[in-house]
Parts: C-alpha cells; sequence; structure tokens
C-alpha cells in the first residue's frame, strides 16, 4: 500500500531535479574558464629546457648502419 507513496515521491523528486535551473553566475564562470592572466608560461620554470642534440645525429650513423640494410636479409647462419 505504501508502494504508491513512494513512487509518486519519487516521481517529484525527479521532476523537481530535472526542471531545476540554479541561478548561474557568469562572470565568475568567465573568470573560471579564463583563469589568471599573469600565469608563467612554464608549470616549472626552474626546470632547463632540453639540449638541442640535432648536431650529434649523423655523428655516429656510419659506425652502425641502417636499420634498413638489405644485407642483413640475405644472411644466412
Amino acid at each position: 500500500m505504501g508502494r504508491g507513496r513512494q513512487k509518486a515521491k519519487a516521481t517529484k523528486q525527479a521532476r523537481e531535479m530535472k526542471y531545476f535551473t540554479p541561478a548561474t553566475d557568469y562572470s565568475a564562470l568567465q573568470r573560471e574558464l579564463s583563469g589568471p592572466s599573469n600565469r608563467p608560461s612554464s608549470r616549472y620554470p626552474e626546470e632547463p629546457a632540453e639540449p638541442d642534440y640535432s648536431a650529434y645525429e649523423d655523428k655516429y650513423a656510419d659506425q652502425f648502419g641502417d636499420d634498413n640494410d638489405d644485407e642483413d636479409a640475405r644472411r644466412t647462419g
């Protein structure tokens, strides 16, 4: 017998939640989304930048050879 009241109450609560529209503070939303304007560019500014290794790119290429050598495929052991 209590099921009807329980269902009615649940329906009422669901309807209230569905159509509930709280007052929106758009200026606070804008502040939150834009963030502070004086933020540092990096999260950890004390970290040094990664060095440029491009000068060493081909320095050892002749010692190790290419990965796509056809000689290795022809060799049989």
